[in-house]
Protein backbone atom coordinates (compact mmCIF):
# COMPACT_ATOMS: atom_id res chain seq x y z
CA UNK A 1 0.00 0.00 0.00
CA UNK A 2 1.23 3.59 -0.69
CA UNK A 3 0.50 6.48 1.25
CA UNK A 4 0.12 9.65 0.01
CA UNK A 5 2.62 12.08 2.23
CA UNK A 6 1.53 14.96 1.19
CA UNK A 7 -2.22 14.86 1.67
CA UNK A 8 -1.07 13.52 5.19
CA UNK A 9 1.28 16.64 5.86
CA UNK A 10 -1.67 19.11 4.72
CA UNK A 11 -4.24 16.84 7.12
CA UNK A 12 -2.08 17.42 9.75
CA UNK A 13 -1.50 21.38 9.52
CA UNK A 14 -5.07 21.58 9.23
CA UNK A 15 -5.72 20.01 12.30
CA UNK A 16 -3.10 21.88 14.01
CA UNK A 17 -4.76 24.80 15.65
CA UNK A 18 -2.95 28.29 14.17
CA UNK A 19 -4.82 30.66 16.76
CA UNK A 20 -5.31 29.82 20.65
CA UNK A 21 -8.81 31.08 21.97
CA UNK A 22 -6.71 33.53 24.30
CA UNK A 23 -5.36 35.17 20.71
CA UNK A 24 -8.48 35.26 18.69
CA UNK A 25 -9.98 36.98 21.86
CA UNK A 26 -6.87 38.98 22.35
CA UNK A 27 -7.72 40.00 18.38
CA UNK A 28 -11.28 41.05 19.27
CA UNK A 29 -10.35 42.69 22.16
CA UNK A 30 -7.68 45.11 20.33
CA UNK A 31 -10.27 45.80 17.70
CA UNK A 32 -12.71 46.97 20.42
CA UNK A 33 -10.20 48.64 21.90
CA UNK A 34 -8.82 50.72 18.76
CA UNK A 35 -12.24 51.36 18.36
CA UNK A 36 -13.53 52.98 21.40
CA UNK A 37 -10.30 54.83 21.91
CA UNK A 38 -11.03 56.79 18.22
CA UNK A 39 -10.01 59.99 18.42
CA UNK A 40 -12.54 62.83 17.01
CA UNK A 41 -11.17 66.31 16.25
CA UNK A 42 -12.72 69.36 14.30
CA UNK A 43 -11.74 71.70 11.82
CA UNK A 44 -9.53 73.44 14.30
CA UNK A 45 -7.81 71.04 15.81
CA UNK A 46 -10.44 70.83 19.24
CA UNK A 47 -11.03 67.25 20.76
CA UNK A 48 -14.61 66.13 20.16
CA UNK A 49 -16.28 63.26 22.08
CA UNK A 50 -16.83 60.12 19.70
CA UNK A 51 -20.94 60.31 20.43
CA UNK A 52 -20.38 64.45 19.25
CA UNK A 53 -18.62 63.42 16.32
CA UNK A 54 -21.46 60.45 15.11
CA UNK A 55 -24.19 63.13 15.67
CA UNK A 56 -22.34 65.54 14.19
CA UNK A 57 -21.91 62.83 10.97
CA UNK A 58 -25.48 61.93 11.02
CA UNK A 59 -26.87 65.79 11.03
CA UNK A 60 -24.66 66.70 8.25
CA UNK A 61 -25.02 63.42 5.77
CA UNK A 62 -29.08 63.88 6.60
CA UNK A 63 -28.98 68.06 6.18
CA UNK A 64 -27.08 67.21 2.44
CA UNK A 65 -29.82 64.74 1.16
CA UNK A 66 -32.76 67.17 2.81
CA UNK A 67 -31.03 70.33 1.15
CA UNK A 68 -30.94 68.03 -2.64
CA UNK A 69 -27.35 67.51 -2.32
CA UNK A 70 -25.14 64.60 -2.37
CA UNK A 71 -22.65 62.18 -0.56
CA UNK A 72 -19.52 61.32 -1.41
CA UNK A 73 -16.31 58.50 -0.92
CA UNK A 74 -13.41 57.95 -1.36
CA UNK A 75 -10.63 55.84 -0.79
CA UNK A 76 -7.78 53.16 -2.34
CA UNK A 77 -8.00 49.48 -1.74
CA UNK A 78 -9.51 48.22 0.86
CA UNK A 79 -10.74 52.04 1.35
CA UNK A 80 -12.15 51.77 -2.01
CA UNK A 81 -14.40 48.64 -0.99
CA UNK A 82 -15.69 50.63 2.12
CA UNK A 83 -16.55 53.72 -0.42
CA UNK A 84 -18.15 51.89 -2.74
CA UNK A 85 -19.86 49.47 -0.28
CA UNK A 86 -20.80 52.63 1.64
CA UNK A 87 -22.32 54.83 -1.60
CA UNK A 88 -24.36 51.73 -2.30
CA UNK A 89 -25.70 50.94 1.28
CA UNK A 90 -26.42 54.98 2.36
CA UNK A 91 -28.19 55.29 -1.01
CA UNK A 92 -30.19 52.08 -0.63
CA UNK A 93 -30.79 51.09 2.99
CA UNK A 94 -30.29 55.17 4.09
CA UNK A 95 -32.15 56.62 1.43
CA UNK A 96 -29.25 59.48 0.95
CA UNK A 97 -27.75 60.15 -2.21
CA UNK A 98 -24.48 58.89 -2.08
CA UNK A 99 -21.78 57.81 -4.79
CA UNK A 100 -17.89 56.76 -5.07
CA UNK A 101 -15.66 57.34 -8.02
CA UNK A 102 -14.38 53.87 -8.20
CA UNK A 103 -15.50 53.65 -11.75
CA UNK A 104 -12.33 51.16 -13.19
CA UNK A 105 -12.59 53.12 -16.81
CA UNK A 106 -12.39 56.43 -15.07
CA UNK A 107 -9.85 55.77 -12.71
CA UNK A 108 -7.37 54.44 -15.27
CA UNK A 109 -7.98 57.39 -17.59
CA UNK A 110 -7.79 59.62 -15.19
CA UNK A 111 -4.15 57.95 -13.97
CA UNK A 112 -2.84 58.04 -17.07
CA UNK A 113 -3.78 61.38 -18.56
CA UNK A 114 -3.48 63.02 -15.13
CA UNK A 115 -1.38 60.95 -12.33
CA UNK A 116 -2.79 58.59 -10.22
CA UNK A 117 -2.67 61.64 -7.15
CA UNK A 118 -5.72 63.25 -9.52
CA UNK A 119 -8.15 60.36 -9.74
CA UNK A 120 -10.33 61.81 -7.12
CA UNK A 121 -9.63 65.46 -7.19
CA UNK A 122 -10.73 65.38 -11.11
CA UNK A 123 -13.83 63.87 -10.46
CA UNK A 124 -14.55 65.81 -7.94
CA UNK A 125 -14.05 68.96 -9.34
CA UNK A 126 -16.28 67.75 -12.33
CA UNK A 127 -19.38 66.68 -10.06
CA UNK A 128 -19.38 67.80 -6.43
CA UNK A 129 -21.66 70.71 -5.98
CA UNK A 130 -21.63 73.43 -2.96
CA UNK A 131 -22.57 71.62 0.40
CA UNK A 132 -22.33 68.10 -0.97
CA UNK A 133 -20.57 66.04 1.58
CA UNK A 134 -16.90 64.38 1.04
CA UNK A 135 -16.18 60.95 3.15
CA UNK A 136 -12.81 60.48 2.72
CA UNK A 137 -11.01 57.35 3.82
CA UNK A 138 -6.96 56.20 4.22
CA UNK A 139 -5.59 54.01 6.23
CA UNK A 140 -2.00 56.06 6.50
CA UNK A 141 -3.82 59.46 5.78
CA UNK A 142 -0.71 60.05 3.80
CA UNK A 143 -2.54 58.76 0.11
CA UNK A 144 -1.49 61.84 -2.09
CA UNK A 145 -4.74 61.41 -4.07
CA UNK A 146 -7.24 61.62 -1.20
CA UNK A 147 -5.66 64.28 0.04
CA UNK A 148 -5.85 65.96 -3.32
CA UNK A 149 -9.58 64.81 -3.53
CA UNK A 150 -10.21 67.00 0.01
CA UNK A 151 -8.63 70.04 -1.44
CA UNK A 152 -11.05 69.72 -4.53
CA UNK A 153 -13.33 69.54 -2.27
CA UNK A 154 -12.96 72.71 -0.13
CA UNK A 155 -12.60 74.57 -3.35
CA UNK A 156 -15.61 73.18 -4.80
CA UNK A 157 -17.39 73.98 -1.23
CA UNK A 158 -17.91 70.98 0.54
CA UNK A 159 -18.19 69.89 3.72
CA UNK A 160 -15.49 66.81 4.71
CA UNK A 161 -15.43 63.95 7.25
CA UNK A 162 -11.86 62.23 7.48
CA UNK A 163 -11.11 58.72 8.36
CA UNK A 164 -7.32 57.86 9.19
CA UNK A 165 -5.26 55.80 11.34
CA UNK A 166 -1.38 54.85 11.54
CA UNK A 167 0.63 57.79 12.25
CA UNK A 168 -0.60 60.26 14.75
CA UNK A 169 0.63 62.92 12.75
CA UNK A 170 -1.16 62.22 9.55
CA UNK A 171 -2.04 65.10 7.27
CA UNK A 172 -5.83 63.75 6.57
CA UNK A 173 -6.93 64.11 10.29
CA UNK A 174 -6.09 67.57 9.92
CA UNK A 175 -8.07 68.42 6.73
CA UNK A 176 -12.02 67.83 7.71
CA UNK A 177 -14.87 69.15 9.41
CA UNK A 178 -14.43 66.39 11.24
CA UNK A 179 -12.19 63.94 11.75
CA UNK A 180 -12.04 60.53 12.69
CA UNK A 181 -8.70 58.63 13.73
CA UNK A 182 -7.06 55.19 15.14
CA UNK A 183 -4.25 54.81 16.44
CA UNK A 184 -3.15 51.46 15.37
CA UNK A 185 -0.56 50.57 12.38
CA UNK A 186 -2.54 47.64 11.53
CA UNK A 187 -4.46 47.42 8.36
CA UNK A 188 -6.63 45.35 9.55
CA UNK A 189 -7.84 47.05 12.36
CA UNK A 190 -7.72 50.81 10.92
CA UNK A 191 -10.03 49.32 8.09
CA UNK A 192 -12.49 47.28 9.68
CA UNK A 193 -12.76 50.36 12.38
CA UNK A 194 -13.37 52.97 9.59
CA UNK A 195 -16.17 50.30 7.82
CA UNK A 196 -17.95 50.03 11.78
CA UNK A 197 -17.62 53.57 11.90
CA UNK A 198 -19.53 54.29 8.50
CA UNK A 199 -22.04 52.14 9.43
CA UNK A 200 -22.55 53.15 12.98
CA UNK A 201 -23.70 56.70 11.45
CA UNK A 202 -25.94 55.21 8.60
CA UNK A 203 -27.29 52.69 11.31
CA UNK A 204 -27.93 55.42 13.95
CA UNK A 205 -29.17 57.35 10.86
CA UNK A 206 -31.61 54.55 10.28
CA UNK A 207 -33.23 54.28 13.98
CA UNK A 208 -30.69 51.44 15.35
CA UNK A 209 -30.59 51.52 18.76
CA UNK A 210 -29.17 49.03 21.78
CA UNK A 211 -31.71 47.52 23.74
CA UNK A 212 -30.70 49.88 27.07
CA UNK A 213 -30.59 52.93 25.55
CA UNK A 214 -32.05 55.64 27.10
CA UNK A 215 -32.93 58.83 24.85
Amino acid sequence: MTVDTKDTRAAARASTPVVSADDLRGYIETLGGTLRQCAVTSEDGQRVDLVQGINWAIEHARRTHADGNKLMFIGNGGSASIASHMATDYSKNGGLRAQSFNDSAMLTCLGNDLGYENVFAKQIELYARPRDLLIAISSSGRSANILNGVKAARAAGCLVITLSGFGADNPLRRLGDINFYLASDQYGFVEIGHLAICHAILDFSCGWRSAGSQR
